[in-house]
């Protein structure tokens, strides 16, 4: 334990440095000016300070109240030394947060016993300290334990309906990335974008719910095929719905409105506007923009400069306006991720 001793006079400084040496673990640094003590506190925080009320530069009152500011979150015990009739300066000593009071002249037996008291306070405090800052490192270490197994259950539910969707994975790779640089691009949070991201492979999860012969058909669907494929954003919404993770929670969201349209006519609701939750807004922008670029068994791929036509010629009807000028302030970054995780050839 660290003990500062700040007092003008040296013979007191003596007689305090050598009533502390006999006391184990316990470290003096005796200085007699006030300045050059604050110096020292910002450099190293002491556990324990007695300060002499009348010194040069600063009185103790003015020096406890500059040592307060130094440490507003861990205030260091302070030893206030005294005269017997000075009640005004210790009422004073006690609103600036001094701990306890040394009378002159000092009693070597209340000395020991009062600066004793304090350092084992001291010591407990930085004990719970230590003891908060591992739970919370604990805390974080289980967190992101949590975090990753969400994760991995996304990545294994989007394989998983991989298996009966013919798009890639690289398609779920590039719409989640578009996804991510047009949350940035609108302005969201570190948090959100990366949230996103996480979430929108499971944007489809719900076509695992339809049958193989609509699901793989390479053709156009009929009338009835079209109603029973639209049931997938329901499906995939119940197949997320009641998580109490905030990602799982995002992926339903994202599963349930990313084929609403801007003007009401999407599914499977008919949502309209702002009433589209933000997340599927961006999605439809990102899916359709993927989806628009990638070969598929009923087409050829699009060059991405007639998809961002597309999108500019669907911003207000298909798609949320600001969601569109988002995308295309984004262009290179798009072309960037378009051409880094391309299809591999048939």
């Amino acid at each position: 334990m660290d003990v500062l001793l700040l007092d003008d006079d040296q013979m007191n400084l003596k007689l305090f440095s050598r009533l502390l040496d006999g006391m184990p673990g316990v470290t003096t640094v005796a200085l007699s000016m006030p300045l050059q003590a604050l110096e020292y506190c910002r450099e190293r925080r002491p556990d324990l300070v007695l300060i002499d009320y009348m010194m040069p530069e600063m009185d103790g009152l003015a020096f406890l109240q500059a040592l307060r500011a130094l440490y507003p979150g861990d205030p260091v015990a302070v030893i206030m030394i005294t005269a017997a009739i000075d009640k005004d300066i210790r009422y004073r000593a006690l609103q600036l947060g001094a701990n306890d009071f040394l009378t002159k002249p000092i009693d070597n037996i209340e000395f020991r016993a009062r600066v004793g008291n304090l350092l084992t306070l001291r010591r407990a405090q930085r004990e719970l300290s230590l003891r908060a800052e591992s739970l919370a490192l604990a805390v974080a270490a289980a967190t992101r334990a949590i975090a990753a197994g969400e994760l991995d259950a996304i990545h294994r539910l989007s394989r998983m309906a991989e298996y009966r969707d013919p798009e890639t994975g690289s398609h779920l790779l590039r719409m989640a990335s578009y996804a991510k640089v047009l949350a940035a691009s609108l302005g969201l949070d570190h948090a959100q974008q990366e949230l996103i991201y996480a979430a929108a492979p499971m944007h489809d999860i719900g076509k695992i719910g339809i049958a193989d012969h609509i699901l793989l058909k390479p053709g156009r669907l009929d009338g009835d095929e079209m109603a029973i494929m639209r049931t997938h954003p329901k499906i995939g919404a119940a197949i997320l719905h009641g998580s109490a993770s905030p990602l799982l929670q995002a992926a339903e969201v994202i599963a349930l409105h990313h084929h609403e349209r801007y003007d009401g006519s999407g599914y499977p609701s008919g949502l309209a506007g702002e009433a589209i939750p933000l997340f599927g807004r961006i999605i439809a922008v990102a899916d359709v923009f993927d989806a628009l670029t990638s070969v598929r068994p009923y087409k050829r791929a699009w060059e991405c400069g007639a998809a961002f036509d597309f999108l500019e010629e669907g911003a207000g009807s298909h798609f949320d306006p600001a969601c569109v000028q988002a995308f295309l302030r984004q262009r290179e970054v798009v072309l960037a991720i378009h051409d880094t995780h391309r299809d591999p050839p048939c």
